[in-house]
């Protein structure tokens, strides 16, 4: 793949260049649709009867429920430990 890293002005990082062919390339193994939209894909059966469970309590108990940011920065915090 031939990417290109496009830096600030001090150097750092902002952001990448793909050719337009390599992202055609990428979507499409990606499965996502002309509309920008992901296109359905199949769930394991073994995947779904877990995915039923943890719908059902989120469902029953939805108070319980913790927001992505919060559960990330309780990851960082133990992983400072």
């Amino acid at each position: 793949m031939s990417v290109q890293v496009i830096n600030d002005s001090q150097g750092k990082p902002a952001g990448v260049f793909i050719p337009i062919s390599e992202w055609e390339e990428i979507k499409t193994r990606l499965g996502e649709q002309e509309d920008g939209e992901s296109a359905d894909f199949d769930i394991p059966a073994w995947h779904k009867p877990i995915l039923d469970e943890r719908l059902k309590d989120y469902y029953d108990n939805p108070e319980e429920g913790v927001e992505f940011d919060q559960v990330m920065r309780e990851i960082d915090e133990e992983l400072k430990l």
